[in-house]
């Protein structure tokens, strides 16, 4: 089970992709979790995911 509050979420999904997996898509499917809501959930708060930088800012 991930984070529901927004803020909370962020930093949980930072941190699994700073120190275990090398990208969204891993880091979803590891954890059995989508994609789109994830982004939709960090969108309402002005994040984005950076492909580049591996990390939502």
């Amino acid at each position: 089970m991930i984070p529901q509050d927004p803020a909370i979420l962020l930093s949980f999904v930072n941190t699994k992709l700073r120190d275990e997996y090398p990208g969204l898509d891993e880091l979803c499917a590891a954890l059995g979790e989508d994609r789109a809501r994830i982004e939709a959930a960090l969108a309402a708060i002005d994040y984005r995911y950076d492909p580049d930088r591996n990390k939502f800012v």
